[in-house]
């Protein structure tokens, strides 16, 4: 049996779901980014002992996990036989605090835990600026040797490309340009500049790991009206999913 690992986001975990595959041989790492992966732990961070007011626990834990950084020796530990990314979760803005670095994601923000004292001197890296390119530059170069310097070695890499939907598919099979996109809470975000960013840190990937398998549906790629998620840039239809699931199961997942 697979045991898959996905650095990414919900592109590529809703696949099991959706296809009505179990998914207890997956290990999920999301809401975080590859400069957070490889820096330092938050110091003096202590999450909660219950769930903050509006997380589940798999976002809460996701989102400790990134300031706490645990997640490489997971992965390690996990002995994965296929290690899929994505880089869909790569919008959002990081926070430098102190040494360390953090995804400012959603989670984050809702948890309260930007007023604790650990994380009160926090500074914004914005995602679409030149600081955080050269950090997920070095970042991904840091990845690739890790994998070829460990066990991780041994599974295949596979490249989930992809880009923000610039329509939508609502009723009666109609299709509507999607406008006022955010990231988050109020926060404009640029589809644009968001998809040349995806542009660029995928070809960087493939650039450094010619060896990753690439999949893609572009043809497929049209946002859901009525995604189980609600409507978003990357929450897509279903066939979507069912040509990526193709293309997986042909690379041996």
């Amino acid at each position: 049996m697979s045991r898959v690992a996905i650095i990414g986001s919900c592109i590529t975990r809703d696949l099991w779901p959706i296809q009505g595959e179990p998914a207890n041989e997956l290990l999920y790492i999301s809401r975080t980014s590859l400069p957070s992966l490889f820096s330092p732990a938050v110091e003096g961070f202590q999450p909660a002992e219950a769930l903050p007011n509006g997380l589940k626990r798999h976002q809460h834990q996701a989102m400790v996990n990134d300031l706490t950084k645990t997640t490489m020796a997971q992965l390690v530990t996990w002995r994965p036989t296929h290690l899929i990314f994505d880089f869909i979760d790569e919008r959002f803005d990081l926070l430098a605090i102190g040494a360390a670095l953090a995804s400012h994601s959603w989670e984050l923000e809702t948890s309260g835990y930007l007023s604790q004292p650990a994380l009160a001197a926090a500074r914004p890296i914005a995602r679409l600026g030149g600081t955080c390119d050269r950090l997920w530059m070095e970042a991904v170069g840091e990845m690739l040797a890790l994998i070829r310097a460990t066990p991780l070695r041994s599974a295949p890499l596979i490249l989930h490309e992809s880009q923000w939907a610039t329509h939508y598919r609502a009723a009666y099979e109609r299709f509507r340009a999607i406008e006022n996109v955010e990231l988050w809470g109020g926060r404009p975000a640029d589809l644009g500049r968001h998809n040349a960013l995806l542009d660029r840190y995928q070809a960087a990937f493939t650039a450094l790991a010619p060896e990753a398998a690439r999949i893609s549906a572009p043809a497929q790629r049209i946002a859901d009206g009525d995604h189980r998620w609600g409507l978003s840039p990357f929450h897509y239809i279903p066939e979507y999913y069912a040509e990526i699931w193709r293309q997986l199961r042909a690379l041996g997942v």
